[in-house]
């Protein structure tokens, strides 16, 4: 990203043409007016808060960048050694870390400057928690022997270390220094990411035990109850550990980092910045999927040698590689964002310039959080709470979060599950193929809602209409999972080894064929047959000898008692993995669950905007926690546990270790696709509903309470209107 550049030492604003202004002084300065100031003049003269030299900034001038193109008498940019970036009240503007300011940081300091760094951490964010924890779940469920309902407690405890930490984080940070906040956060989040891979090396060597070393049909099936069970699932305690500092990470970079953001731009430019934000926090999670999915190829213990491919369902991918690179990247971009001062030089027009949208309640309470020093202490946090509280629009735009977030925090964790079981897939492939979604759904969801409230100057009510609009289109669409994917014929779990259909709830692994075998039911390593249909493992298949296919490095499985040959008579053959699905509906389904990811995230950022305008400016920070608080409470935690519990009712085949109930193998895509539509019309519904109420309850203030509701501080509009009243001076403020 090009970065933007100062040559002034000074965030300071260009002029092209002549300008005067009449300033209304307070008492003491009667009369006075500004001199005239030529470009260069309003550019060169530095002022202690950055902006223009003995006066006020102009409306106008918001929308020129916040940069200089040229210095006085030079071309090339000049950094005095001496000057400082110092606001009104003596505060610091200069980007750095303590006394250490150098010249060559400042071209950072500014808006741009912040939105690349908070995109990084945001990315980052979105890789690791939304996208390699939720690639990897499959993994580590195979690898720590985990069930759903546990691996869905993992995803959850990043929500519960959020609603633990919101309340304090947005108070008091949003009444603080915001870069520090920021900061630190991000570190802590690296240091998360670090723990969560830890399991890899405190933990034994990964044994894939297969069919060919356990033995095939005739061979040793010895497999002793002590080596089989474990206690590796207590290792589920350090992933919640782990998951517990990323959301006590990642709770500054959603609330303070927004307001942060608004703060520094100019209003009809912060949906826009905001929707760069949070595209790159949708991006991070489709890079997750997609990097997530080619670790997954890598064998977990590298540089060993394993005879059993990535289709196998023992196989163990090296899960834990991309928390290593996403906990030192962490690490890495902490430091700049560490570096930020609390407001960047000349953001203080933006907040003069700024229009109330703040839902107006009754008794007039609202504008006691227009007093500068509300907020400041604990004192003031009962009284915050309860003026939120009293807004019912934004209560309203909570909910309607928390019914999205549900959706969204349970088809993240366990859509590539999904599709790994609707179409007969691989981890990694299924991984990567959900990557394929929500790149171009989720980011260019996220984008495009904030260009369509930029692009057509949506007020508070527009935008909630929007949102509206969003969720009946998604509700439409999800009615796609009436539909589903078939389960490939397995022998012993969906129908009998001659054919008839086995009620569900039965298995009969054993039949005449394989009944001299001494099969074991803790070796689970399906074979497709070349009857196409699949089995336990090639000991349940009958399968005698064992060779390997040259061309693809499969093991293929002769002499197969239980498998018919389709013209020949005589036993048939098998090749290891899952036979591959051949299912019509697929293109359908996969269409759809695009329409259903891009209109969700399409209303995320209208939703967020509308949060933001209809609370007053002084409670931006600490109502966005108290809605992260609501969001979390009533969708994120509750989402990936509700919906591991669902799927966990659809599976057909678990896991046997000597008696103990393990992962599950099989699922029945029927039940899958029935209890996802499900969940998704009662959440789509009591959305959509709550939109409704939100837009019906909005009471925005009266044209003539908005100060400053011209066409210049709204719509960005750079004629300058002679006799328009000018903003008054930071000195004023």
């Amino acid at each position: 990203m090009a970065m933007p550049q100062n040559s002034t030492g000074e965030n300071g604003f260009c002029f092209t043409q002549t300008l005067n202004f009449s300033h209304p002084s307070p008492a003491g300065e009667a009369g006075r007016t500004f001199d005239t100031l030529s470009g260069r003049e309003a550019c060169g003269t530095p002022l202690s808060n950055g902006t223009l030299s003995s006066g006020a900034p102009s409306p106008s001038d918001s929308c020129a960048e916040p940069l200089c193109s040229t210095s006085p008498g030079e071309g090339e940019p000049q950094f005095g050694e001496g000057i400082k970036y110092v606001s009104a009240e003596g505060e610091e503007l200069a980007c750095g870390w303590g006394g250490f300011t150098p010249g060559c940081l400042q071209l950072f300091n500014t808006s741009k400057g912040v939105l690349f760094f908070l995109c990084v951490a945001s990315f980052l964010q979105g890789m690791t928690v939304n996208g390699f924890i939720n690639t990897v779940i499959t993994s580590i469920e195979r690898r720590f022997d985990l069930r759903s309902y546990q691996s869905g407690l993992i995803a959850s405890s990043y929500d519960i270390a959020a609603c633990v930490c919101l309340t304090f984080v947005s108070y008091f940070g949003g009444n603080g220094h915001k870069p520090r906040w920021l900061g630190w956060g991000v570190l802590v989040m690296g240091l998360g990411s670090l723990l969560f891979a830890l399991p890899h090396f405190t933990t034994g060597r990964y044994e894939a035990r297969s069919a060919a070393e356990v033995g095939i049909c005739g061979g040793n099936q010895s497999l002793p109850c002590a080596q089989a069970a474990s206690s590796l699932s207590s290792y589920r305690f350090v992933f919640m550990l782990g998951q517990f500092l990323h959301g006590m990470g990642a709770t500054p970079l959603y609330t303070l980092g927004v307001t942060y953001l608004d703060e520094n731009v100019k209003t009809n430019y912060s949906p826009v910045y905001i929707a760069v934000f949070y595209t790159a926090a949708i991006l991070g999670p489709a890079a997750g999927y997609l990097v997530g999915g080619m670790f997954l190829n890598i064998y977990t213990e590298i540089g060993r040698e394993i005879d059993i491919a990535p289709e196998n369902t023992l196989w163990v991918g090296a899960w834990w590689i991309g928390f290593l690179g996403a906990g030192a990247a962490s690490l890495l971009i902490s430091i700049p964002i560490l570096g930020y001062p609390q407001r960047l030089p000349g953001s203080q027009r933006y907040i003069v310039m700024r229009v109330s949208e703040a839902h107006q309640l009754k008794d007039g309470s609202h504008k006691k959080a227009s007093d500068p020093d509300f907020g400041k202490t604990v004192k003031d946090l009962p009284r915050s709470v309860l003026l939120l509280l009293k807004n019912p629009t934004f209560i309203f735009l909570c909910l309607a979060g928390a019914t999205e977030a549900t959706l969204i925090a349970g088809m993240s964790t366990f859509g590539p599950k999904f599709l790994e079981s609707q179409f007969s897939l691989s981890a990694s492939e299924a991984a990567t193929f959900f990557g394929y979604l929500v790149v171009p759904a989720g980011g260019g969801g996220t984008f495009l809602g904030g260009f369509l409230v930029n692009k057509f100057k949506l007020r508070c009510s527009g935008i909630i209409k929007l949102c509206l609009l969003c969720t009946v289109s998604s509700l439409l669409a999800i009615l796609i999972f009436f539909i589903h994917c078939p389960n490939m014929p397995m022998a012993g779990v969906t129908q009998m080894y001659e054919g008839s259909p086995l009620p569900r709830g039965h298995l009969n692994l054993t039949a005449a064929c394989n009944a001299k075998c001494g099969c074991l039911q803790e070796i689970y390593s399906p074979v497709c047959g070349s009857d196409d249909i699949m089995y336990y493992s090639p000991c349940h298949a009958g399968c005698e000898k064992v060779s390997e296919n040259l061309r693809n490095g499969k093991k293929v499985y002769h002499e197969c008692s239980c498998i018919k040959k389709t013209l020949l008579p005589g036993p048939g053959d098998a090749e290891a993995g899952k036979c591959s699905s051949s299912c019509a509906k697929r293109p359908l389904l996969l269409f759809f669950m695009f329409v259903v990811i891009l209109f969700t995230f399409l209303s995320s950022i209208p939703a967020l905007t509308a949060t933001l305008r209809c609370v007053s400016d002084r409670q931006r920070s600490f109502a966005l926690g108290i809605q992260w608080i609501v969001v979390r409470t009533l969708g994120g935690i509750p989402g990936p546990i509700a919906f591991g519990s669902m799927i966990d009712k659809s599976c057909l085949l678990w896991q046997d270790q000597c008696g103990e109930q393990g992962s599950c193998y099989v699922y029945q895509n029927s039940a899958m696709s029935r209890y996802t539509l499900i969940a998704g019309l009662v959440y789509k519904v009591l959305g959509t509903t709550f939109f409704i109420v939100a837009c019906l309850l909005y009471k925005p203030p009266p044209p003539e309470s908005a100060p400053g509701s011209s066409d210049t501080s709204e719509n960005g509009n750079c004629d300058l209107q002679e006799h328009k009243p000018s903003l008054p001076a930071e000195e004023d403020i």
